[in-house]
Protein backbone atom coordinates (compact mmCIF):
# COMPACT_ATOMS: atom_id res chain seq x y z
CA UNK A 1 0.00 0.00 0.00
CA UNK A 2 1.41 3.48 -1.08
CA UNK A 3 1.70 6.08 1.39
CA UNK A 4 2.33 9.43 0.50
CA UNK A 5 4.44 12.14 3.23
CA UNK A 6 1.36 14.54 3.39
CA UNK A 7 3.66 15.54 6.81
CA UNK A 8 5.75 17.29 4.89
CA UNK A 9 3.35 18.94 2.55
CA UNK A 10 1.86 20.31 5.17
CA UNK A 11 4.97 21.43 7.11
CA UNK A 12 6.09 23.29 4.14
CA UNK A 13 2.87 24.61 3.37
CA UNK A 14 3.30 25.97 7.36
CA UNK A 15 6.44 27.30 6.70
CA UNK A 16 6.39 28.91 2.88
CA UNK A 17 2.29 29.93 3.45
CA UNK A 18 1.52 29.73 -0.08
CA UNK A 19 -1.64 31.42 -1.35
CA UNK A 20 -1.63 28.10 -3.80
CA UNK A 21 -0.02 24.93 -4.20
CA UNK A 22 0.04 21.86 -7.32
CA UNK A 23 -0.04 18.57 -6.81
CA UNK A 24 1.26 16.16 -9.58
CA UNK A 25 2.90 12.75 -9.74
CA UNK A 26 2.50 9.17 -11.09
CA UNK A 27 -1.14 8.63 -12.45
CA UNK A 28 -1.68 5.12 -9.87
CA UNK A 29 -1.66 7.92 -7.45
CA UNK A 30 -3.86 10.30 -8.74
CA UNK A 31 -6.22 8.60 -6.53
CA UNK A 32 -4.37 9.75 -3.30
CA UNK A 33 -2.83 12.31 -4.55
CA UNK A 34 -6.75 14.13 -5.05
CA UNK A 35 -7.20 12.99 -1.10
CA UNK A 36 -4.20 14.92 -0.40
CA UNK A 37 -5.46 18.40 -2.11
CA UNK A 38 -8.94 17.66 0.23
CA UNK A 39 -6.86 17.94 3.19
CA UNK A 40 -4.83 20.78 2.20
CA UNK A 41 -7.95 22.90 1.18
CA UNK A 42 -9.41 21.91 4.49
CA UNK A 43 -6.60 22.17 6.95
CA UNK A 44 -5.46 25.49 5.09
CA UNK A 45 -8.18 27.22 3.26
CA UNK A 46 -5.78 27.54 0.35
CA UNK A 47 -6.66 26.72 -3.41
CA UNK A 48 -5.56 23.47 -4.25
CA UNK A 49 -4.67 22.34 -7.76
CA UNK A 50 -4.31 18.80 -9.30
CA UNK A 51 -2.06 18.47 -12.61
CA UNK A 52 -3.84 15.31 -14.59
CA UNK A 53 -0.67 14.92 -16.94
CA UNK A 54 1.62 12.55 -16.23
CA UNK A 55 4.63 12.98 -14.71
CA UNK A 56 6.89 9.96 -15.17
CA UNK A 57 9.79 11.83 -12.95
CA UNK A 58 11.78 14.32 -12.34
CA UNK A 59 12.67 15.00 -15.44
CA UNK A 60 9.28 16.12 -15.87
CA UNK A 61 7.46 17.89 -13.34
CA UNK A 62 4.97 19.91 -15.25
CA UNK A 63 6.52 23.42 -13.65
CA UNK A 64 4.69 24.94 -16.93
CA UNK A 65 1.14 23.67 -15.87
CA UNK A 66 1.86 25.05 -11.93
CA UNK A 67 3.31 28.44 -13.54
CA UNK A 68 0.24 28.87 -15.84
CA UNK A 69 -2.29 27.99 -12.40
CA UNK A 70 -0.05 30.50 -10.69
CA UNK A 71 0.18 28.16 -8.11
CA UNK A 72 3.17 28.85 -5.41
CA UNK A 73 4.26 25.68 -5.11
CA UNK A 74 4.65 22.56 -6.74
CA UNK A 75 4.54 19.56 -4.79
CA UNK A 76 6.06 16.25 -7.06
CA UNK A 77 4.92 13.01 -5.36
CA UNK A 78 6.27 9.95 -5.39
CA UNK A 79 9.66 10.53 -7.19
CA UNK A 80 12.07 10.40 -4.36
CA UNK A 81 15.19 11.43 -5.12
CA UNK A 82 18.49 12.75 -3.29
CA UNK A 83 17.30 16.43 -3.93
CA UNK A 84 14.47 17.49 -1.71
CA UNK A 85 13.42 20.65 -3.88
CA UNK A 86 14.14 22.79 -7.13
CA UNK A 87 14.58 26.28 -6.24
CA UNK A 88 11.92 27.52 -4.13
CA UNK A 89 8.90 26.77 -5.79
CA UNK A 90 8.99 22.88 -6.53
CA UNK A 91 9.07 20.47 -3.86
CA UNK A 92 9.81 16.20 -4.39
CA UNK A 93 7.53 14.60 -1.85
CA UNK A 94 8.32 10.98 -0.91
CA UNK A 95 5.81 7.71 -1.40
CA UNK A 96 6.27 4.93 0.40
CA UNK A 97 4.98 1.39 -0.64
CA UNK A 98 4.32 -0.31 2.98
CA UNK A 99 4.23 -3.77 1.49
CA UNK A 100 6.73 -6.08 3.25
CA UNK A 101 9.60 -8.09 1.29
CA UNK A 102 10.09 -10.57 4.28
CA UNK A 103 8.73 -13.71 2.73
CA UNK A 104 9.68 -12.97 -0.88
CA UNK A 105 13.02 -12.02 0.19
CA UNK A 106 13.81 -15.19 2.30
CA UNK A 107 12.23 -17.37 -0.65
CA UNK A 108 15.05 -15.13 -3.37
CA UNK A 109 17.79 -15.97 -0.74
CA UNK A 110 17.07 -19.56 -0.17
CA UNK A 111 16.79 -20.94 -3.97
CA UNK A 112 19.37 -18.60 -5.22
CA UNK A 113 21.62 -19.91 -2.42
CA UNK A 114 24.64 -21.68 -4.06
CA UNK A 115 24.57 -19.85 -7.30
CA UNK A 116 25.69 -16.80 -5.96
CA UNK A 117 27.42 -15.76 -3.05
CA UNK A 118 28.05 -11.37 -3.42
CA UNK A 119 24.86 -9.45 -4.57
CA UNK A 120 23.69 -5.83 -4.50
CA UNK A 121 20.33 -4.70 -3.79
CA UNK A 122 18.68 -2.33 -5.94
CA UNK A 123 15.15 -0.42 -6.63
CA UNK A 124 13.06 2.39 -7.40
CA UNK A 125 11.92 5.29 -5.27
CA UNK A 126 8.72 3.64 -3.30
CA UNK A 127 10.41 0.80 -1.80
CA UNK A 128 14.26 2.80 -0.93
CA UNK A 129 13.43 2.23 2.91
CA UNK A 130 13.37 -1.41 2.73
CA UNK A 131 16.69 -1.55 1.17
CA UNK A 132 18.10 -2.35 4.91
CA UNK A 133 15.33 -5.30 6.17
CA UNK A 134 16.21 -7.48 2.79
CA UNK A 135 19.60 -6.51 3.43
CA UNK A 136 19.78 -8.40 6.40
CA UNK A 137 17.73 -11.07 5.05
CA UNK A 138 20.05 -12.33 2.55
CA UNK A 139 23.45 -11.69 4.86
CA UNK A 140 21.62 -13.69 7.62
CA UNK A 141 21.71 -16.51 4.59
CA UNK A 142 25.21 -16.13 4.21
CA UNK A 143 25.31 -13.63 0.86
CA UNK A 144 27.66 -11.00 0.70
CA UNK A 145 25.20 -7.86 -0.02
CA UNK A 146 27.00 -4.65 -1.65
CA UNK A 147 24.64 -1.67 -1.89
CA UNK A 148 26.01 0.82 -4.73
CA UNK A 149 26.25 4.81 -3.52
CA UNK A 150 23.96 7.63 -5.27
CA UNK A 151 25.19 10.36 -7.40
CA UNK A 152 23.59 13.43 -8.58
CA UNK A 153 20.00 13.03 -8.07
CA UNK A 154 20.09 9.28 -7.28
CA UNK A 155 20.46 7.75 -3.78
CA UNK A 156 21.60 4.56 -2.42
CA UNK A 157 20.64 1.58 -4.55
CA UNK A 158 18.28 3.58 -6.74
CA UNK A 159 17.84 3.61 -10.03
CA UNK A 160 16.38 5.22 -12.68
CA UNK A 161 14.97 4.07 -15.78
CA UNK A 162 17.86 5.36 -17.90
CA UNK A 163 20.04 6.54 -15.05
CA UNK A 164 22.41 3.59 -12.93
CA UNK A 165 25.64 5.16 -11.33
CA UNK A 166 24.62 2.78 -7.48
CA UNK A 167 24.82 -0.59 -9.91
CA UNK A 168 28.14 0.47 -12.08
CA UNK A 169 30.13 1.54 -9.12
CA UNK A 170 30.26 -1.64 -7.81
CA UNK A 171 28.91 -3.97 -10.97
CA UNK A 172 32.81 -5.83 -11.23
CA UNK A 173 32.26 -7.37 -7.53
CA UNK A 174 28.89 -8.34 -8.07
CA UNK A 175 27.57 -11.61 -9.21
CA UNK A 176 23.93 -10.61 -9.36
CA UNK A 177 21.61 -8.13 -8.76
CA UNK A 178 18.00 -8.10 -6.58
CA UNK A 179 15.39 -5.54 -8.17
CA UNK A 180 12.95 -4.91 -4.90
CA UNK A 181 9.64 -4.07 -6.67
CA UNK A 182 7.65 -4.82 -9.85
CA UNK A 183 8.82 -2.77 -12.43
CA UNK A 184 10.04 -4.30 -15.49
CA UNK A 185 10.75 -0.90 -16.38
CA UNK A 186 13.84 -0.67 -14.09
CA UNK A 187 14.78 -4.01 -13.49
CA UNK A 188 14.92 -4.69 -17.04
CA UNK A 189 17.38 -1.32 -17.23
CA UNK A 190 19.29 -2.94 -14.57
CA UNK A 191 19.98 -5.81 -16.82
CA UNK A 192 20.94 -4.06 -19.90
CA UNK A 193 23.36 -1.64 -17.81
CA UNK A 194 25.46 -3.74 -16.20
CA UNK A 195 24.84 -7.44 -18.17
CA UNK A 196 24.60 -9.60 -15.04
CA UNK A 197 22.22 -11.72 -13.91
CA UNK A 198 18.81 -9.67 -12.88
CA UNK A 199 16.55 -10.51 -10.38
CA UNK A 200 12.88 -8.60 -9.12
CA UNK A 201 11.26 -9.16 -6.27
CA UNK A 202 7.74 -9.40 -6.51
CA UNK A 203 6.23 -8.36 -3.01
CA UNK A 204 2.49 -8.58 -3.97
CA UNK A 205 2.68 -11.88 -5.63
CA UNK A 206 5.51 -13.34 -3.64
CA UNK A 207 7.26 -14.48 -6.65
CA UNK A 208 10.87 -13.38 -8.46
CA UNK A 209 12.05 -13.62 -12.00
CA UNK A 210 15.04 -13.36 -13.86
CA UNK A 211 14.97 -10.80 -16.21
CA UNK A 212 17.46 -10.61 -18.27
CA UNK A 213 15.92 -12.88 -21.40
CA UNK A 214 13.14 -9.96 -21.23
CA UNK A 215 16.66 -7.39 -21.47
CA UNK A 216 17.95 -9.22 -24.32
CA UNK A 217 14.57 -9.00 -26.04
CA UNK A 218 14.58 -5.63 -25.73
CA UNK A 219 18.37 -5.57 -26.71
CA UNK A 220 17.82 -6.79 -30.12
CA UNK A 221 14.96 -4.56 -31.26
CA UNK A 222 17.01 -1.65 -30.15
CA UNK A 223 20.30 -3.12 -32.20
CA UNK A 224 17.71 -4.07 -35.24
CA UNK A 225 16.69 -0.33 -34.86
CA UNK A 226 19.86 1.01 -35.42
CA UNK A 227 20.78 -1.02 -38.67
CA UNK A 228 17.31 -0.17 -39.98
CA UNK A 229 18.47 3.64 -39.31
CA UNK A 230 21.36 2.73 -41.73
CA UNK A 231 19.34 2.94 -44.53
CA UNK A 232 17.74 6.12 -43.99
CA UNK A 233 18.31 9.18 -45.92
CA UNK A 234 16.74 11.54 -43.77
CA UNK A 235 16.59 11.59 -39.97
CA UNK A 236 14.45 13.63 -37.48
CA UNK A 237 15.94 15.04 -34.53
CA UNK A 238 13.26 14.87 -31.96
CA UNK A 239 14.04 17.82 -29.28
CA UNK A 240 11.83 16.92 -26.11
CA UNK A 241 10.03 20.63 -24.46
CA UNK A 242 9.66 18.78 -20.92
CA UNK A 243 11.88 20.57 -18.82
CA UNK A 244 13.96 17.75 -17.63
CA UNK A 245 14.37 16.11 -21.12
CA UNK A 246 15.33 19.67 -23.07
CA UNK A 247 18.82 18.80 -24.87
CA UNK A 248 18.84 21.18 -27.65
CA UNK A 249 22.23 21.25 -27.72
CA UNK A 250 22.83 17.32 -27.98
CA UNK A 251 19.96 17.65 -30.98
CA UNK A 252 22.71 20.45 -32.81
CA UNK A 253 25.61 18.35 -31.85
CA UNK A 254 23.83 15.02 -33.80
CA UNK A 255 22.81 17.38 -36.98
CA UNK A 256 26.34 18.84 -37.11
CA UNK A 257 27.70 15.22 -37.03
CA UNK A 258 25.03 13.23 -39.26
CA UNK A 259 25.50 16.67 -41.88
CA UNK A 260 29.38 15.82 -42.09
CA UNK A 261 28.10 11.83 -43.24
CA UNK A 262 25.98 13.10 -45.43
CA UNK A 263 22.78 12.29 -43.90
CA UNK A 264 19.94 15.14 -44.22
CA UNK A 265 18.37 15.85 -41.04
CA UNK A 266 15.60 17.48 -39.49
CA UNK A 267 14.86 19.34 -36.00
CA UNK A 268 11.66 18.49 -34.72
CA UNK A 269 10.53 19.73 -31.23
CA UNK A 270 7.73 17.67 -28.91
CA UNK A 271 6.22 17.62 -25.57
CA UNK A 272 5.21 14.17 -26.03
CA UNK A 273 6.76 11.73 -28.27
CA UNK A 274 4.64 9.58 -29.68
CA UNK A 275 3.89 7.01 -33.30
CA UNK A 276 1.21 9.33 -33.85
CA UNK A 277 2.59 12.37 -33.81
CA UNK A 278 5.65 11.10 -35.67
CA UNK A 279 3.84 9.84 -38.32
CA UNK A 280 2.69 12.90 -39.05
CA UNK A 281 6.61 13.49 -40.83
CA UNK A 282 6.35 11.60 -43.72
CA UNK A 283 9.07 12.34 -45.35
CA UNK A 284 11.74 11.38 -42.40
CA UNK A 285 12.78 7.83 -42.69
CA UNK A 286 14.25 7.50 -38.99
CA UNK A 287 14.17 9.59 -35.60
CA UNK A 288 16.92 10.02 -33.49
CA UNK A 289 15.43 11.48 -30.32
CA UNK A 290 17.28 13.36 -27.38
CA UNK A 291 14.52 13.66 -24.49
CA UNK A 292 13.81 10.13 -23.10
CA UNK A 293 16.25 6.73 -23.80
CA UNK A 294 13.31 4.59 -22.91
CA UNK A 295 10.75 5.91 -25.35
CA UNK A 296 11.90 3.78 -28.47
CA UNK A 297 12.83 0.41 -26.40
CA UNK A 298 9.57 0.17 -24.88
CA UNK A 299 7.20 1.87 -27.44
CA UNK A 300 6.02 1.22 -30.67
CA UNK A 301 7.37 3.42 -33.47
CA UNK A 302 6.44 2.63 -37.45
CA UNK A 303 9.87 4.17 -37.93
CA UNK A 304 13.08 3.83 -36.11
CA UNK A 305 13.64 5.64 -33.32
CA UNK A 306 17.19 5.92 -31.58
CA UNK A 307 17.84 7.26 -28.01
CA UNK A 308 21.51 9.01 -27.44
CA UNK A 309 23.15 5.38 -27.22
CA UNK A 310 21.07 4.36 -30.29
CA UNK A 311 22.06 7.12 -32.59
CA UNK A 312 25.85 6.87 -30.88
CA UNK A 313 26.16 3.59 -32.44
CA UNK A 314 24.86 4.55 -35.26
CA UNK A 315 27.50 7.57 -36.32
CA UNK A 316 29.66 4.49 -35.57
CA UNK A 317 28.47 2.17 -37.72
CA UNK A 318 28.12 4.75 -40.81
CA UNK A 319 32.16 5.80 -39.81
CA UNK A 320 33.08 2.50 -40.39
CA UNK A 321 33.51 1.87 -36.96
CA UNK A 322 33.43 -0.77 -34.21
CA UNK A 323 30.25 -0.29 -31.99
CA UNK A 324 30.31 -1.69 -28.50
CA UNK A 325 27.88 -2.40 -25.96
CA UNK A 326 26.06 0.66 -26.42
CA UNK A 327 23.32 0.54 -23.25
CA UNK A 328 26.63 -1.11 -20.93
CA UNK A 329 26.82 3.00 -19.52
CA UNK A 330 25.83 4.57 -16.39
CA UNK A 331 23.82 7.57 -18.23
CA UNK A 332 22.01 6.90 -20.91
CA UNK A 333 21.27 10.63 -22.29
Amino acid sequence: MIQIDEESIFNIIKSKKPHSVALNGPEPLLPKIQKVSENIEKEFNITSYIIGDRSWGSCDLNTQAADMLDADILFNIGHTISLENFGEKVFMINAFDTISFDKIASKCADELKGRYKTISLVTDSQHLHQIDAVKRIFEMNGYNVEIGKGKGQLNDAQVFGCEFHPVHKIKDNIEAFIFLGQSRFHSIGVALSTEKPTFMLDPYFEEFTQINEEADIMKKRAILSVYKALDARTIGIVIGLKEGQFAKIKALEFKKELKKLGINTQLLALTEISNEKLENFRDIDAFVQVACPRLGTDNFFSKPILSVPQALALIKLLKKEPVEEFFKIQHWL
